[in-house]
């Protein structure tokens, strides 16, 4: 009788844990401005615009304060937030226009496709630069759909104020193609004016809630990677002149408008609370264009360099009930890290072939004394190992950089100014008291800079250092565009 009545008492737990859904998997949203820079949000220290939406995503989520990108340029701090690796080690630098000789490699695995591995429905709106052409477009990348530019918004034929260009081979601008705007793997018509370009963020915004909106009952993954705050900045009738502070705090705001949008787009589908939303950006800004451009909150240099001005970006994520609200965060991750910690979230598969990001979920779910990371490389150029940072100390190599300090010069409404080069010494700087990069202390601390020579030379051996002429070992070829 005993064992009837056990058996009884087995079956019915087994039918009503059968009756017990597992938890859905979350969605994922990420959207990924370009060239805002550190200090542009409101929640950051920008102004004198708004960005409420912004805003509040910060304070119901977590706002990370020492957040770089992997390189600071676009096509190769795409290829890293797409596939977790510092780019060098899978033969991607720079920022690739229509004749681009290399692409992302299909060989390579991109959280789309991960993602899309564990079922979830994947969807691109904007920005791609990882390949202009088939097979190297994001539905080749574990995309089902897509909708935008395959390139920068400034790899056009058009001259600063808006004229067109007469064609000259001695121009190198004149002899772009005019904007093509993909949808799926065809080019359905271009941008040809800064009106045009001018529709970009709207356009943009109403693709990715119609994505939401047709995915509301399975898992999905969106990334919103819009062309602004990239120049020529271009805001809409509706926000144009309204901000109070120029273009670019029309071009801000409107932006801001675009978060609130896809936020509301959630909550009106009640996806809000199985939703992680990450907002980040690809690099510094690119301050030569003066009012057009962002800011670096303070930090040394912007755009196209290795000093923390060019990576060190704004970086928020929300997961309403699983991420407290209004934490602020000063752990050291990168871009790099987003797709390790997504999969590991949704139970995807992780790439079969070495990458370089870290897990830091456990950060993020609240465990404070977890540290997922705690050094970084600095690359840039083609393949050059500019700096090496561990902890709070900063170790920059003697080389060659872009600067905006004078000789530079500042442009002005849409008009770039002059770069100037810099030569760089050997430095140690401590980013948690001398976050300006500008007291070097390598004489005060040279166990310091012994230490962390040793930590690039582990770099130059696996991923190699073109300043010192260093091969990797470990490094993966970008795929040949012929």
């Amino acid at each position: 009788m005993r064992k009837i009545t056990q058996l009884f008492l087995s079956c019915v737990l087994l039918t009503s844990m059968a009756g017990i859904a597992a938890p859905a998997p979350p969605n994922i949203v990420i959207i990924f401005m370009d060239d805002m820079g550190y200090g542009d949000p409101v929640c950051y220290g920008g102004g004198p615009y708004r960005t409420p939406n912004i805003d509040a995503l910060a304070s119901q989520g977590m706002r990370l304060t020492n957040f770089y990108a992997a390189q600071a340029v676009c096509s190769a701090s795409r290829s890293a937030l797409m596939t977790g690796c510092y780019p060098t080690r899978i033969g991607i630098s720079g920022a690739f226009d229509h004749n681009a000789a290399i692409a992302l490699n299909p060989k390579e695995e991109t959280i789309a496709e991960l993602l899309k591995d564990r079922g979830y429905a994947t969807g691109m709106v904007g920005k791609w630069h990882l390949g202009n052409r088939v097979p190297f477009l994001p539905l080749q990348q574990g995309f089902d759909e897509y909708l935008g530019l395959p390139y920068s918004n400034d790899m056009w034929p058009v001259y600063y104020d808006g004229t067109p260009y007469k064609y000259d081979t001695a121009n190198y601008r004149s002899t772009y193609p005019m904007l093509p705007l993909i949808d799926g793997n065809t080019t359905t018509r271009t941008l040809n004016t800064l009106d045009d370009q001018a529709t970009l963020t709207k356009m943009y915004t109403e693709r990715a809630v119609s994505f939401i909106n047709k995915n509301k009952k399975k898992p999905f993954f969106l990334y919103l990677a819009h062309s602004m705050v990239h120049v020529p900045i271009a805001a809409s009738p509706a926000f144009k002149g309204k901000s109070g502070a120029g273009l670019f705090g029309d071009v801000m705001e409107e932006v801001d408008w675009s978060v609130g949008e896809v936020l509301k787009a959630l909550q009106e589908n009640q996806l809000e609370d199985n939703t992680i939303v990450i907002f980040t950006s690809d690099n510094g800004p690119w301050l030569n264009y003066g009012n057009h451009a962002g800011s670096s909150g303070g930090l040394r240099e912007g755009k196209g360099t290795a000093w923390d001005g060019g990576l060190k970006v704004p970086a928020i994520i929300s997961w309403p009930g699983k991420i407290k609200p209004g934490i602020v965060s000063s752990k050291l991750l990168s871009t790099i890290d987003i797709l390790p910690t997504l999969v590991k979230i949704c139970g995807a598969k992780m790439p079969v072939q070495k990458i370089d990001g870290v897990d830091f979920s456990k950060h993020l779910l609240g465990d404070d004394n977890f540290v997922a990371r705690d050094e970084f490389a600095y690359y840039y150029d083609y393949n050059n190992l500019k700096a090496i940072r561990k902890g709070p100390w900063k170790l920059v190599f003697p080389a060659s950089s872009r600067s905006y300090s004078p000789p530079a010069t500042i442009g002005n409404d849409g008009f770039p100014g002059e770069y100037s080069t810099e030569s760089v010494p050997l430095a140690l700087y401590n980013l948690y008291n001398d976050p300006g990069e500008d007291r070097d202390q390598k004489d005060q601390y040279p166990e310091v800079v012994k230490q962390l020579s040793k930590i690039a030379d582990k770099y130059r051996q696996a991923l190699g250092d073109g300043l010192t002429k260093s091969v990797g070992t470990e490094v993966r070829p970008a795929a040949t565009v012929r």
